[in-house]
């Protein structure tokens, strides 16, 4: 039926992407990345992006989409994965929307509405500004998108704090009017992936070690004389952001990995917090042993009796 998709969300490492491919595989799906790292060309090692074999195997879309130097946001993903949508409707085909992004699953499903344009001179500005003194104006001038925003998300506090300065109104108060866009109109099997605390742990620990051993120190190198550092939000994704650290001097490269695992697990831990507040999922425990393909045909089943 028209609008019908399914959504895997989970946190980092835990197996939602292979899961998906074989879900995909059984359903004849293709995959739609939510992921605000994958769109970029090049970002590969440490983004954990599929890799060619996989997109042979199953259709992917919004990988590779934009350069490292090139803007991109939640705005734009929501166009384009409704693009995305349709043309795998249109095909006879499920959309399977994976990934760990929420921001940009909330985007898709609700929108953004009118949220005034950004205002690059004003996000240069606040960009030299200390962290600190910015959770300050915002503690003052907006106590209840303070309370509320990941604080150390230093992209979405300078964000609320643009739309505040820009328009003079609190942020909470204009997101709260802001309207999802008419096309908005999708229902959406939502699936929520997990596993046991500690296994997800070792699973991270495993991928940034992987990632290290493939070479992300040397496909940071060759994204820097891309051009990325000209990227402010890119230039942050994490793993990338920490090898910079160590190619600047500042880590050395065993503080660096432990330093990825470190930050990979908080992220991990975040993500689950805003999934479980932000989306009614069906949460699917994966058993410690237990191969994707045998998940996926349990989602599969789950789905079915729906």
């Amino acid at each position: 039926m028209p609008g019908e998709l399914i959504l895997i969300a989970g946190p980092t490492a835990v197996g939602k992407s292979e899961i998906a491919l074989h879900l995909a595989e059984q359903l004849g799906g293709e995959i739609i990345s939510v992921d605000s790292m994958q769109v970029y060309r090049g970002m590969d090692i440490g983004t954990a992006k599929p890799t060619v074999a996989d997109r042979r195997r199953v259709k992917h879309h919004l990988v590779d989409i934009v350069e490292p130097t090139e803007p991109f946001d939640a705005a734009q993903f929501a166009r384009h994965a409704a693009a995305a949508v349709q043309e795998t409707q249109a095909r006879g085909a499920m959309p399977i929307l994976c990934g760990g992004t929420g921001l940009y699953f909330k985007a898709f499903l609700e929108g953004l509405g009118e949220a005034p344009p950004a205002s690059a001179e004003l996000r240069a500005t606040l960009q030299k500004i200390p962290p600190a003194e910015l959770l300050q104006e915002l503690e003052a001038r907006d106590p209840a998108t303070f309370h509320r925003i990941d604080r150390k998300n230093l992209r979405r506090v300078i964000r609320a704090i643009e739309v505040i300065r820009l328009t003079g109104k609190p942020f909470s108060q204009q997101r709260a009017q802001w309207k999802a866009p008419e096309a908005a109109v999708y229902r959406p099997s939502s699936i929520g992936i997990i596993r046991d605390r500690e296994e997800l742990r070792a699973r991270i620990d495993i991928r940034v070690e992987e990632m290290f051993r493939r070479g992300l120190v040397a496909e940071t190198k060759d994204l820097l004389r891309k051009g990325l550092a000209s990227n402010k939000v890119a230039v942050q994704a994490l793993g990338y952001r920490q090898v910079i650290d160590h190619l600047e001097g500042r880590l050395s490269l065993k503080q660096a990995i432990e330093l990825v695992k470190v930050r990979t697990r908080q992220f991990a831990k975040r993500q689950l917090t805003w999934f479980r507040r932000q989306f009614v999922l069906q949460w699917i425990t994966v058993p410690s042993g237990e191969e994707a393909d045998q998940t996926a045909v349990r989602v599969n089943q789950s789905l079915s009796n729906r």
